[in-house]
């Protein structure tokens, strides 16, 4: 029998099918490529893992609803947020008792508490950026709103009955304010009963929960800051005569433990969009963020931003 002449195998055929669907499908990408074009210039990178921030209790709403989701959208991290007084705080990073990666204080007074070799050195730098007044809130439907509305403020917290809170002055920097207004307004009005509340240890209640007392009706009125009242959406009086203001700090802690996290978290809220967010829920953003310390232990990430 002479020899047949046989066709490709099997296995060639599927080598060459698979080799032109491959030719294809990169000449298909490529084409893809050509028409969505490479990621934009300085499109932001978004990161994993957490910053832990050690936050004045009066931010404790709008770092909830605002900063945390805004500076997670933009970045990628989270944000384990721990509230309370600032000069308590403070403290606790003294003490060790909460390790920080940022911490956001509403006194410069809080940040010193920190710095120097007496001190362990845990803040070396902070940056003053933005303010916000000390008024009287109240709840609308209060029976003592009328007269808060139209009254002296400092008739009306001295009135039988009247329920006030405020907060520590040895934990709590706003706590201190108020100490300074009543008794401004008790030497500028010759009133014994504005100086006596400073003396009541019962109109005394934790930052985190005075504004849950006022919302149960528990109290009548309580000293917030204006940004903590524009949060909670209570109606405020200032305090006129006395005009007490908190000022907010930033700084990233020595020895963070997640210092890229902090370096970003610190970049993104002095960061316009940052800016434009904090002043719609009431924060006003100092002209110019003022520096404290020692320039040089800036991060190098930070340098640009802090000035």
């Amino acid at each position: 029998m002479g020899n047949q002449s046989r066709g490709p195998t099997c296995p060639q055929i599927g080598v060459r099918a698979a080799s032109a669907a491959f030719s294809a499908l990169l000449v298909a990408a490529g084409s893809l490529a050509a028409v969505v074009g490479p990621p934009p210039a300085g499109a932001a990178t978004k990161h994993a893992g957490t910053v832990i921030v050690l936050t004045a209790g009066s931010l404790e709403t709008i770092m909830k609803t605002a900063v945390e989701p805004g500076f997670h959208k933009a970045t990628g991290y989270t944000v384990t947020d721990i509230p309370g007084g600032s000069t308590g705080l403070a403290q606790d990073i003294k003490g060790g008792i909460h390790r920080a990666d940022v911490f956001w204080s509403a006194a410069p007074t809080s940040d010193r508490l920190l710095m120097g070799a007496k001190n362990g050195n845990w803040v070396t730098w902070y940056l003053t950026f933005a303010t916000t007044s000390l008024v009287l809130g109240y709840e609308p439907k209060d029976r003592f709103a009328s007269a808060i509305r139209h009254g002296p403020w400092w008739k009306v917290v001295t009135e039988p009955g009247f329920r006030i809170g405020r907060t520590n002055p040895v934990t709590d920097p706003k706590g201190r304010l108020t100490v300074d207004a009543l008794r401004k307004a008790a030497r500028q009005h010759k009133d014994a009963a504005l100086a006596a509340i400073v003396e009541d240890e019962a109109t005394v209640f934790t930052e985190t929960s005075l504004v849950g007392r006022l919302q149960a009706g528990q109290l009548d009125a309580g000293f917030f800051y204006a940004v903590e009242a524009a949060a909670a959406h209570f109606p405020t009086v200032p305090l006129a005569g006395v005009g007490e203001k908190a000022d907010y700090t930033l700084t990233v802690v020595a020895k963070a433990p997640h210092p890229a996290a902090a370096d970003a978290f610190v970049a993104w809220l002095l960061s316009p969009a940052a800016k434009r967010l904090l002043a719609a829920h009431g924060l006003d953003e100092l002209g110019k963020p003022v520096l404290a310390g020692k320039k040089s232990e800036v991060p190098a990430s930070l340098k640009k931003v802090v000035g």
